[in-house]
């Protein structure tokens, strides 16, 4: 006989086992089936078993409650006892429908011990919400982890909301799980929470895989449908030794690079986003013929406001429903790999926001998220911080990082803010904060959380890129874990960014006394494994468009973004351009209007993209420009000390260089003149080659310069200079870098 007590928890919607009172079940040699369905009138069992009787059920309780008796049956000793239920509503409409509490879990015993430890690295195929087939009955499974929840539930489209219908087992270390039967793709959920306050909230999926277009916030079912065709690109990269590769990557926001013209929804303002499919066709394309290697996508990871630009992530296991579905953004990086470019995606491990219906209290508590504001939240951000001493917490993040690398084949993520992660005083004010057990700065949860970061996912996507937005001096962090560093393949050099861009926007008279600027990168280009970026950040509020910092007039903005383009790209580090630097976009990037394409038809924006089109080919013609991007040996110095000139010049050295005085050494020659006067008979000591080409001018007039150069060619003369036994004489253009390659190798 069923105890008053589990009575009160099922009609309360508090029973932390539903299944145990609801469903089939073998009583006194009888077998019972009880419902809960306060929406209901009258229900009526339809057995599968056709030996049986359709059974009408009794309202055992007020508030809803279903009992069915069949007296002498036994529940079957294998499967499970198969009926449906012929639900009659007040309103005179009926429903016959599966009953989801004679489902078995879809949570098992090793999903459930992993879990617990914080160590299931498949994190994503076992919570949220999975179309399935379950003995034969399709439906949806759903699963969620919410410890400190009196009660939770599934609420969508398909039971009017109601979280008194359809409410979850508790399994394990506090995991919640049902099954569905008829619930199927497409379909809006979230799940209903009873905090331990009583409080009632409802939260969309953590582990959701689709959401709803913003303002909405309702989770989706989805599941894939699309089957990869880049099998090559995949098998090839997991063969790479990344640093040795050349890395010219585009940075792109989606919503923002070009927008569709038209009226009425899905149009605002007269402009739609562009689909992911749209952006493979013409977006992909568009980079294909710029040369670079590399898409970098700010966050496409479900985001509630178009102006946090995806860094105040919702849904993060959900690419942004803005632009398609998942599968639309499967298709996307499909076609990247085929037309032989990378994917890198920015990632937020770093915060998240505070909106009521997404992580934050998730359970009523403070659960992804430090319950004390000091190492909780970010005062600054108005947002929250993961709690990365909690093992579950932990688990959530790096599954997620395999998650887009395991079911988008995203070639790497460019990680968030890992400054903000590293020190606990981070943005603090005064004394703001709490230290570590040691007393010190440093966020000792958040460093080891990196570190299993790194070796997870080098350990299963061999080839995969992790990228270290890290702007202070935190040692070793491209080092790999097993020595002490934080394992990232490279780090954003915010150092050569800032004291480059503060060097340019100097008139060129007062260059001389900023020189440093230009050199004092290469003491430490060697410390880690550098990325040179020239992002987003750098071009927008209020900083100016790249070539709006440029001082002079318009012919000298432009020459002066040729040069930092053609120094930038000469420098040792990979190398990243946020959209619009290629055209000389003068307005500050904003995520609500597209690029000023119509620049494109005045020939000296044209010719800065045909400039960097040609940048690209020759940095990955010549291996010097990329091999050796980490290694002291790959790089000379010619002349670091033409202060008042303001010139410098360099030499970079491929891996195959060996002795770099020998006449064999694989290299080629930079030289920079920061200023607009021409210098004529200026002589540089270069390696023996007989004689160089000047392969790249960025004074050409196809790109919008003067015209003024070398003819194309530079004998080598038997006169010692700079340390070397024979020089090479050249004309220095304007505000212009040359790059030249001995004669036999170009």
């Amino acid at each position: 006989m069923l105890e008053q007590r589990e009575v009160d928890l099922i009609t309360a919607v508090e029973h932390p086992d539903p299944h145990h009172v609801l469903g089939p079940h073998e009583e006194e040699d009888d077998l019972v089936v009880r419902v809960f369905r306060p929406d209901a009138t009258e229900i009526t069992v339809l057995p599968g078993d056709r030996s049986l009787p359709k059974l009408p059920m009794e309202r055992v309780d007020p508030a809803g409650l279903f009992e069915a008796r069949f007296p002498g049956v036994s529940y079957p000793k294998e499967g499970r006892f198969k009926y449906q239920l012929d639900v009659r509503f007040p309103d005179g409409n009926a429903s016959v429908e599966l009953d989801p509490y004679s489902m078995p879990p879809t949570l098992g015993d090793i999903d459930l011990h992993l879990l617990a430890e914080g160590r299931h690295w498949e994190l994503y195929r076992v919570l949220g919400a999975h179309v399935r087939e379950v003995d034969g009955v399709a439906g949806t499974a759903f699963a969620v982890w919410a410890p400190n929840a009196r009660r939770v539930s599934v609420v969508g489209d398909f039971n009017h909301w109601d979280g008194r219908r359809h409410a979850m087992r508790r399994m394990g270390e506090g995991f919640w799980e049902l099954f569905l039967p008829g619930v199927g793709e497409g379909a809006l959920y979230k799940y209903e929470i009873k905090t331990p306050a009583g409080h009632i909230t409802v939260k969309s999926d953590p582990l959701g895989k689709a959401m709803e277009l913003r303002p909405a916030t309702a989770s989706r079912v989805t599941t894939s449908r699309y089957t990869f065709q880049d099998g090559a690109w995949m098998r090839e990269r997991g063969q790479v030794d990344s640093r040795k590769k050349p890395m010219a990557i585009y940075e792109v926001h989606p919503g923002s690079w070009r927008r569709v013209q038209g009226e009425g929804p899905p149009y605002e303002h007269g402009t739609r986003w562009m689909t992911y499919r749209e952006l493979a066709d013409h977006l992909v394309e568009y980079v294909a013929e710029l040369g670079f290697t590399h898409i970098e996508l700010m966050p496409v990871m479900e985001h509630p406001f178009d102006g946090s630009w995806g860094y105040q992530v919702a849904g993060y296991y959900a690419p942004t429903s803005r632009y398609g579905d998942p599968d639309d953004f499967r298709y996307f990086v499909d076609r990247c790999h085929q037309k032989g470019i990378g994917v890198l995606l920015d990632w937020t491990p770093a915060h998240f926001p505070k909106d009521a219906w997404a992580l934050g209290r998730f359970d009523g508590t403070a659960l992804y998220e430090h319950l004390d504001p000091r190492l909780g939240e970010h005062r600054e951000w108005n947002t929250y911080i993961f709690n990365y001493g909690r093992h579950e917490v932990r688990n959530f993040l790096v599954a997620n990082a395999l998650y887009w690398l395991d079911e988008f084949h995203i070639d790497g993520l460019r990680v968030d803010a890992v400054a903000s992660m590293l020190y606990l005083d981070y943005a603090a004010q005064g004394g703001d904060w709490v230290p570590n057990r040691y007393g010190g700065r440093e966020n000792i949860e958040a460093i080891e959380f990196i570190r299993e970061l790194s070796n997870r996912v080098h350990e299963r996507f061999p080839g995969a890129m992790l990228c270290a937005e890290e702007s202070t001096a935190w040692p070793s962090v491209t080092h790999a874990t097993y020595v002490g560093g934080l394992g990232f393949d490279f780090k954003w050099n915010m150092g050569w960014m800032h004291d480059t861009l503060d060097f340019f926007k100097h008139e060129p008279i007062h260059r001389a006394f900023h020189y440093h600027q230009l050199t004092f990168g290469l003491i430490y280009a060697f410390s880690e494994k550098f990325l040179l970026p020239l992002s987003h950040d750098e071009v927008v509020h209020l900083k100016r468009a790249l070539l709006s910092k440029m001082p002079g007039d318009y012919w000298q903005m432009l020459a002066n973004l040729r040069v930092l383009y053609g120094f930038m790209w000469a420098h040792p580090g990979k190398k990243l351009l946020f959209m619009g630097g290629e055209i000389g976009q003068f307005a500050e990037w904003s995520e609500k209007t597209e690029l000023d394409w119509g620049l494109l038809s005045v020939p000296a924006h044209a010719g800065l993209k045909r400039l960097l089109t040609d940048i690209n080919a020759l940095y990955k013609k010549y291996p010097a420009m990329y091999e050796l991007d980490d290694e002291h040996h790959g790089f000379r110095w010619i002349d670091c000390t033409d202060t008042m000139q303001t010139v410098i010049s360099f030499i970079r050295y491929g891996d195959g260089a060996g002795d770099q005085m020998a006449p064999s050494g694989v290299h080629v020659v930079f030289v920079g003149n920061f200023t607009p006067v021409p210098r004529h008979q200026y002589r540089i000591g270069v390696p023996p080659a007989g004689a160089y080409l000047e392969v790249l001018n960025t004074d050409a007039a196809e790109y919008g310069g003067s015209g003024v150069g070398n003819m194309g060619r530079v004998q080598v003369e038997d006169v010692p200079c700079h340390g070397f036994p024979q020089s090479i004489v050249l004309t220095l253009p304007p505000l212009a870098v040359l790059w030249l390659v001995p004669e036999r190798h170009a």
